[in-house]
């Protein structure tokens, strides 16, 4: 008999809502607050990014301040015929769609036709953009930071994402394994209402199927800790991407590489999105870390940004106001 989930998911922090988990740490945060006279401190680390990337940044404009030879092909959709615009820009079927204003993976789809970006374009409400889809076998989450007295940076976190999948016994279906694995039955629903019919398929012995193309912890992937992965040469990397994004000094990479060895040669890697502020290190989501040890490194990164905050604080750089924080959440979350 399986564990019902909510047993799961409440014994297990990787499970918990992310407001659950940041609970315990909030009085560090008032902490660095006091210490640098400002509740949002945070919105004064990467001058080049609305809030600091702390909410409700653009996509679109973030990427542009990537090198191109480090990003796919990306367009912002601004008409109403997204099929015309893909056509126009040469991008090939599949390609990825996703808000130009989102966080923690709504939203984003992995799109296969055009008939399926007619159907998304009518179901979203929000401007959004279009990514041609990287096949790369590597997906990493890097999180890198310096400070603004510094050259160099450092990267201080690697995520290795696992994304979610079932292998087939020749005798179950899709939804037959899946109730066989914690973390797939979290994802059984969506699922479902994904494939229809076809989540009854039964799957050959030794087949492994891809559920969920997209590495979003909160859609089933699985975050590995992949910090033995830091070395001189990952660090000289990401100093080599950032060196012309002025005011960047502190966020996460998402990409995908073909080889560790191309990661650290600094060859194909395409970086599909890049976050501010509000980065977390994704590896301590990877639960043979430790609660403990995911608290500590949190507070590690909180103290980097209080750092970098304090700095460009005496370069004349000011936090947004917390109040303007509350009302941008509220117009994201509530009001519309």
């Amino acid at each position: 008999m399986n564990t019902p989930l909510f047993i799961i998911k409440w014994t297990n922090y990787e499970y918990w809502p992310w407001w659950f988990f940041y609970i315990p740490v909030l009085p560090y945060w008032l902490w660095l607050s006091i210490k640098t006279r400002s509740l949002a401190f945070f919105t004064a680390t990467n001058t080049n990014i609305e809030m600091g990337g702390f909410f409700g940044e653009s996509k679109i404009d973030i990427l542009n301040q990537i090198p191109t030879h480090y990003r796919p092909k990306t367009i912002y959709i601004t008409s109403n015929n997204p099929v015309e615009a893909v056509q126009q820009n040469n991008f090939e079927f599949p390609v990825v769609a996703k808000p130009n204003i989102g966080e923690r993976g709504f939203n984003v789809e992995k799109i296969n036709s055009a008939a399926e970006l007619a159907t998304y374009h009518e179901a979203v409400s929000t401007e959004y953009i279009i990514q041609e889809f990287i096949d790369y076998s590597i997906e990493l989450g890097v999180l890198f930071y310096r400070l603004p007295n510094h050259d160099k940076g450092l990267v201080t976190s690697i995520t290795i994402k696992e994304f979610l999948t079932v292998t087939g016994d020749g005798k179950s279906t899709i939804v037959e394994l899946m109730n066989q694995h914690t973390r797939a039955r979290f994802q059984i629903t969506a699922i479902i209402n994904k494939l229809g019919e076809a989540s009854k398929a039964v799957i050959a012995k030794g087949e492994k199927v891809l559920l969920e193309p997209i590495g979003n912890h909160c859609r089933g992937t699985r975050f590995i800790n992949g910090n033995h992965l830091i070395n001189e040469k990952l660090h000289a990397v990401f100093n080599t991407v950032t060196k012309d994004m002025a005011g960047f000094y502190y966020g996460r990479f998402d990409l995908k590489v073909k080889s560790i060895d191309d990661l650290y040669a600094g060859k194909n890697i395409r970086i599909m999105e890049l976050n501010g502020a509000s980065s977390e290190p994704g590896h301590i989501y990877d639960t043979s870390y430790g609660l403990i040890n995911a608290y500590k490194n949190l507070m590690y990164h909180w103290n980097i940004l209080a750092d970098i905050a304090i700095q460009n604080r005496a370069r004349g750089i000011k936090p947004v106001s917390f109040n303007a924080i509350v009302k941008t959440m509220y117009t994201h979350f509530i009001a519309n």
